[in-house]
């Protein structure tokens, strides 16, 4: 295609955003998008599959999410632009490179909301049954549950529609009920029937029954990183708060820290109030063998209730039935608040149609908040329940995250005397070791993921393809050489996943299984190395930084600040 050298336009006023969040709804929109639907399922996710070495499994996840939330730490505060997951790299590497880490970044928020709405009626089917139905033991919406899935979708959109400032002030009341409410579920766990055998019981294998593979599949499949993956909130609404230089690395760090002892506390819980016939026939059946009597049916929709209920807590399985419904509704809002910032990005960047990134007077993207609801009804027809989609949607993000650490390492280089609010000591380090996190992370979803991931990568260029086909001359310059690092990345993962174990030999997938633990890890890491110096080496210089720079700004008011 042919270099096109014409500016995007600097913003008209009507494209500016609110600057309406303030430090408390910016944490609290990560907390709360962290604390989803995946604490709901992951605890017996994460156990069936790794038994008590889960805990691990959420502590190496919750660092390698912190390696990654610290390089957009300093790039949420050097640029708070709303959709910055997508704008960063267009930055550094042109539109070639963000329009693609922007194509894989939107798809997964856009099914993230889909995924938590069904969550929510996944526990909700215990008691109006006629929402979901077993269909070979995977919850699958009924024709009455879609529709009422498609009127959450609606609500969300309409909130988000309605304004940011309302948006965080219901998300603020939301997130206080649901700290609570795991807070009360540890608690009440550990103090009615904790068995610390559970942790070193010889007979179900010991403290890691299934060895670092199952630590580190579980980190990938078991829900880990999906639920840690909402302190992206704090990048992707940096340009609607009031003090981007103190709010942004507050609601990063503070909201992966706080959540990681949370779900650490949750597993550890879990692991010692199981009923001891659960482990029976070992971890990798405890879903099956602790419903006490209790029907397969609400085991599936429901595991920390089913377990409340064997434990004679009726009056706590009754606030996770209602918890059930508000954790991952309130995700679900955040996620499509999310998804609408994201294409208004790609909009922004001239790499998708421009009438995405349209706001209305109360300063939201309305086009890319309908372009999210009629996505969202989408997803609730191919897809069957949670389970399903949470190793495409953690794959998906994490790689689109992939970028940022490649990002802060190029604009240290070309642009040295940036105004830097919060500054990564140690950045090179850090950065390789966010990206190395990213690709391993992927690595560890299992063939049976990447190969889907890869074919949604190429749906996505020949979306790009037809795009520039029909809008050429109104698209900024795709500057393929500084981005086309992005193929040989993309490419050598998905070769990498191919060659590799995971998801295992039991659950064969296609993959050849020749890189074993001992020789994957080091590949991975060369790999990534590897990539990041690619990356380095054709970068955008300080110029063109500049001039992308100077079509981003403007983009928000400054006039009613924070309430939230």
């Amino acid at each position: 295609m042919a270099s096109r050298s014409n500016p995007v336009p600097s913003p008209a006023p009507q494209q500016r955003l609110k600057r309406h969040v303030g430090v408390i709804g910016l944490l609290f929109t990560a907390v709360g998008s962290i604390i989803g639907s995946g604490w709901l399922f992951g605890a017996l996710n994460a156990a069936e599959q790794a038994g008590p070495a889960s805990i691990l499994s959420w502590l190496i996840g919750g660092i390698m999410i912190l390696f990654i939330g610290l390089a957009y730490a300093e790039l949420g505060t050097m640029f708070p632009v709303s959709g910055g997951v997508v704008r960063f790299p267009h930055f550094a590497f042109g539109s070639f490179a963000s329009y693609t880490t922007g194509w894989i970044t939107w798809l997964a928020a856009a099914s993230t909301a889909p995924i938590e709405v069904e969550a929510a009626l996944q526990y909700g089917s215990n008691y109006v049954p006629w929402l979901q139905v077993l269909k070979d033991g995977v919850p699958v919406l009924t024709t009455p549950g879609y529709f009422v899935a498609a009127g959450m979708m609606f609500l969300f959109s309409l909130v988000n529609v309605i304004g940011i400032r309302w948006f965080a002030r219901l998300n603020n009341a939301l997130v206080w009920w649901k700290l609570a409410i795991i807070c009360v579920v540890v608690g009440a766990f550990l103090l009615t029937d904790f068995k610390a055998a559970h942790f070193h019981t010889a007979a179900a294998g010991g403290f890691m029954p299934f060895g670092w593979h199952g630590v580190f599949s579980s980190i990938a499949t078991a829900g880990i990183i999906f639920s840690y993956l909402g302190f992206r909130q704090g990048v992707e609404l940096a340009g609607e708060t009031d003090n981007p230089s103190r709010n942004v690395p507050i609601a990063i760090l503070g909201s992966i820290g706080l959540c990681a002892v949370i779900y650490i506390g949750l597993q550890i819980a879990f692991i010692g109030a199981l009923p001891t016939s659960a482990l029976a026939n070992g971890w990798a059946h405890i879903g099956t063998t602790f419903s006490g009597g209790i029907s397969d049916k609400a085991l599936a929709f429901g595991p920390l209730a089913t377990l409340a209920t064997t434990m004679g807590l009726t009056w706590l399985a009754l606030l996770l039935y209602i918890d059930a419904f508000v954790s991952p509704a309130d995700t679900g809002l955040i996620y499509t608040t999310v998804t609408a910032r994201l294409s208004y990005a790609m909009g922004r960047n001239g790499n998708a149609p421009a009438s995405l990134a349209k706001v209305n007077r109360h300063g939201v993207p309305w086009v890319s908040v309908i372009l999210s609801f009629v996505v969202g009804l989408v997803f609730f027809l191919p897809f069957p329940g949670w389970q399903k989609l949470v190793g495409f949607v953690t794959s998906a993000t994490v790689l689109s995250f992939g970028s940022g650490p490649l990002v802060l390492i190029a604009l240290r280089k070309e642009l040295p005397g940036q105004s830097r609010p919060f500054r990564l000591p140690g950045a090179l380090i850090i950065s390789y070791l966010a990206f190395l996190s990213s690709n391993l992370i992927v690595y560890w979803s299992g063939w049976e993921t990447e190969w889907k991931l890869s074919l949604a990568v190429v749906l996505g260029l020949i979306v790009l393809f037809v795009h520039e086909s029909l809008y050429g001359k109104r698209t900024p310059s795709l500057e393929f050489r500084a981005g086309f690092w992005v193929i040989p990345w993309l490419g050598g993962l998905a070769l990498i996943s191919w060659l590799g174990a995971y998801p295992g030999p039991a659950q064969h997938a296609g993959n050849l299984g020749w890189l074993g633990m001992d020789t994957a890890i080091p590949v991975i890491a060369v790999f990534s190395a590897l990539v990041m110096w690619l990356a380095y080496v054709f970068r955008l210089p300080a110029e063109r930084i500049k001039q992308h720079l100077a079509e981003t700004w403007s983009e928000t008011d400054s006039d009613g600040l924070a309430e939230a």
